[in-house]
């Protein structure tokens, strides 16, 4: 009895990104050509349905309490590389999902592929008060980019809960090139958080993401300073090897953050990264183990994402 009222007090917060989730329709304003039916990948709706299902699996798996046998669908997940309205809806109604009464919110943002950024969470847990896209300003020598999704509504203690969603600008051109992009989308962020604060000066906030930056680098320590922000995620672990939430080169490093406001880093339980063992495969050519990704080169894996999910659970 007394666990499972431990476990009812639990909320599960999942941050991935999902790694091109493309339907396979053209959108005329958007250039998504590298995942058609006609393209080079041969983007198929049967291609479509295994990612989708893959995802909803890998979604779902991160419910589990490590610290028991029990398990639950996660309560919250904030999503990278969603690529519409659409996508999203046979995520959360038409796949593994459908039964689990799934709500969401979407961006619709100006990035020149057509990617959002969405939030799904269970309405039991979290019942939406209001959400609005900050879109960066255009600056000098950045294409557009994803919008910033901010999402607001109350949990089941009756506390108001605060979250924005980040896919920050990407590292082309090079980290040092780029860096002044990923800046900007600090800035950006920062004002939505301070004007936020002038309202509520102790709300419940969680920033998370793709920031394409480790949580070292100049945009997500800027934001952790300004805002008085905890990276809860910078130490997250897996227990089959993962060190990070992605690898390259052989090297564990993660471009995904989860950031806390003071109120929230106390309720914390446990911050980890998912690598359950389908999750991965061998790195035949660094030793050890990466994530399954959907693609080796152009060659259908049928696997998950580049990216593994960290969870987040608090009380």
């Amino acid at each position: 009895m007394c666990i499972s009222l431990f476990l009812i007090s639990l909320f599960t917060f999942v941050e991935l990104n999902c790694e091109n989730l493309f339907d396979c329709v053209h959108d005329s304003l958007k250039n998504d050509y590298e995942f058609l039916p006609q393209s080079e990948r041969s983007w198929t709706k049967d291609k479509f349905w295994r990612k989708i299902n893959n995802i909803s699996r890998e979604l779902i798996s991160c419910g589990e309490n490590t610290e028991s046998s029990d398990w639950r669908l996660p309560d919250m997940m904030a999503l990278c590389e969603i690529e519409n309205d659409s996508v999203m809806l046979d995520l959360t109604k038409r796949s593994l999902l459908r039964n689990a009464g799934y709500e969401y919110v979407v961006t619709n943002s100006a990035d020149a592929r057509g990617i959002d950024v969405a939030l799904a969470y269970l309405p039991m847990s979290f019942s939406l008060i209001n959400y609005i896209s900050f879109r960066l300003p255009p600056m000098s020598g950045m294409r557009a980019t994803r919008d910033i999704l901010y999402a607001s509504g109350i949990v089941s203690d009756g506390d108001t809960l605060h979250i924005y969603v980040v896919h920050a600008p990407s590292r082309v051109g090079g980290e040092a090139k780029s860096r002044p992009h990923r800046m900007h989308m600090a800035r950006t962020l920062c004002r939505a958080i301070d004007s936020l604060r002038v309202i509520s000066p102790n709300a419940n906030i969680i920033v998370a993401g793709d920031f394409n930056d480790y949580f070292t680098d100049s945009a997500v320590v800027k934001v952790c300073a300004d805002e008085s922000l905890t990276n809860i995620s910078c130490k997250a672990k897996g227990r089959n090897g993962a060190l990070a939430t992605y690898r390259y080169k052989g090297e564990w490093n993660s471009l995904d953050q989860i950031l806390l406001s003071s109120g929230l880093y106390k309720k914390v339980n446990s911050c980890k990264i998912n690598d359950a063992s389908f999750l991965l495969e061998d790195d035949k050519k660094y030793g050890g183990v990466i994530p399954k990704r959907t693609f080796k080169g152009y060659r259908f894996n049928n696997g998950y994402s580049d990216h593994l999910p960290l969870v987040l659970q608090f009380n």
